[in-house]
Parts: structure tokens; C-alpha cells; sequence
């Protein structure tokens, strides 16, 4: 199995044509990103191509209840299809929803998926369907097709803990796992200040052993790719001084950081 290194966009305020040549040169190999405006796309895929990058197209469902957020879902599906996408990752629904309404959601996406070939990854993400372990489970309970890209990050802010206690379902998600953001959260957040430092030494450990477990599970099912994107975001994900308005920490550093760090871990055990 080897790992393919993914950069995100968020935060880049830098023209694609000066960012993608640093973004290459840093070891990345696929982009992750919204589908940009149409008049945009060419020159997007064009800029894709002449630095090798694979594509993980963002999605970002909407709407007033179920149906819009399903139709959302499919227009924005099919609309990154044209930029050939290896993998799709989508935000989905509304914490707000019951069961029965989340799995009408998935019902009508999964069935959507199974006419496309681009694998579809639903985010464990705050705000959204699965914003915490629990609800996760019973969706997984659920449906066997229903593939995810884990970031567990939301889980211990929305959880307020590390969630070493509920493993049994941070296994569960493994199976069906195909995406991981590598992002590092605290009982206060997703996103630690700076995961370098020592007092947020035990969250990284803690998030690695969570990776572990997914990297494990990927290799025993014989997956030949596993993606990460070392998703820190900018300000105000990334803490900020009072009034200055000053970041804590370098978000380019931090994500090639993270990326590096994990990709040294993985080669260690999982590369072939």
C-alpha cells in the first residue's frame, strides 16, 4: 500500500500557478479542493496536469431538508465529474437532523453513487449528519456501502475528550474508511494550535493510534493507495492574538509538517 500525499487549498490565497509548482515540490502528489466556477475549471485541470496532481473534489450539500440537500448533492457530484476526479468527499446534511431523515439522506446518495465511478467519501465533520461517533455508528449499522472520510479531529471537540473510549467505533469506521483528514483537535477544538509542541503532544499521539487503526484496516482489506490530507485550517481555525490578529503558527509549516511526519510513520510499516 502507499500513501498519496494531499494538499488542500484552504487558506492559499496565491494564484494556482504559484502555488502548485511549491505545493509539488513539498512531496505533494493530488489537490483537494472545491469544484471551481466553470469558467475556471479548464485552466484548473490544465494546471493539474502540468504538475501530476490527482483531484479529490469537495462537496458541500445544502438545502432547506432532505430532498435539497440530496439534490444538492448530486448536482455537485456530477458537476466535478468533468474535472475527473479520483475521489469525491462530501459534507453532508445537518447535525440537527433524526435518524430517520439521515438515513433518507444516505438511502438516495448511495443509490446515486452506484451510477458514477468515482468513489464517494462521507466526512465525519461537525455541523453535519455525522458529527459524532454515535450517530456515525448507526449509520454504518446501516448501510455497508457507505464510505467515509474520517476526521476525527470534529469527534474530540464535539465530544470534549480524546475518544480512546469509544475505539470500538473509531474500528468500525476503519472498514469503511477511504479518506483520512490528518488533522489534530482538543477538548476545546479541531484544531490544536500547533501540533509541534509539547503540551499537544498527547492529542498527536492520540490521533496516530486512531490513524494506525485505519491504515491497518486498509491494508487488511488490500487497498494499494491510501490518501491523507493534513487538513489544518487557516485563521480562524488556526489560533489568532487578540487584536493583532497575528497566527500562533505558520499554516504552510504545520501541513507539510503533518504530511511529512505521517508519511515517514506509514512508510515505516505500511509502504510496499
Amino acid at each position: 500500500m502507499q500513501l498519496q500525499l494531499v494538499r488542500h487549498l484552504w487558506g492559499i490565497d496565491e494564484p494556482w500557478e504559484v502555488s502548485f509548482p511549491r505545493i509539488r515540490a513539498a512531496g505533494y502528489t493530488a489537490i483537494e479542493a472545491p469544484v471551481p466556477a466553470v469558467a475556471e475549471q479548464s485552466r484548473f485541470r490544465a494546471l493539474l496536469d502540468a504538475y501530476g496532481f490527482g483531484y479529490v473534489a469537495m462537496v458541500f450539500t445544502a438545502g432547506a431538508g432532505v430532498a435539497e440537500h440530496v439534490a444538492s448533492f448530486r448536482h455537485q457530484v456530477a458537476a466535478s465529474l468533468a474535472l475527473q476526479p479520483l475521489l469525491i468527499n462530501s459534507h453532508n446534511g445537518r447535525d440537527a437532523w433524526d435518524a430517520a431523515s439521515a438515513e433518507l439522506f444516505f438511502t438516495e446518495a448511495l443509490a446515486f453513487e452506484q451510477t458514477i465511478e468515482v468513489p464517494v467519501a462521507h466526512e465525519t465533520h461537525r455541523g453535519r449528519v455525522m458529527f459524532h461517533p454515535w450517530a456515525t455508528a448507526r449509520l454504518l449499522d446501516r448501510f455497508a456501502d457507505l464510505r467515509l472520510c474520517c476526521d476525527l479531529s470534529h469527534w474530540v471537540c464535539v465530544c470534549e475528550r480524546l475518544i480512546d473510549d469509544e475505539i470500538a467505533i473509531i474500528e468500525q469506521c476503519a472498514q469503511q474508511t477511504i479518506h483520512l483528514h490528518a488533522r489534530v483537535g482538543y477538548e476545546q477544538g479541531p484544531q490544536v494550535p500547533d501540533p509541534r509542541a509539547p503540551e499537544y503532544q498527547r492529542h498527536l499521539a492520540a490521533h496516530e493510534a486512531w490513524w494506525d487503526v485505519i491504515w491497518q484496516a486498509q491494508a487488511a482489506r488490500g487497498d494499494l493507495i491510501s490518501t491523507l490530507t493534513a487538513e489544518f485550517g487557516p485563521p480562524g481555525y488556526l489560533q489568532t492574538l487578540p487584536y493583532t490578529r497575528m497566527p500562533v503558527a505558520e499554516l504552510r509549516d504545520v501541513c507539510d509538517w503533518m504530511a511529512q511526519r505521517q508519511a515517514v510513520r506509514f512508510a515505516a510499516t505500511y509502504a510496499r
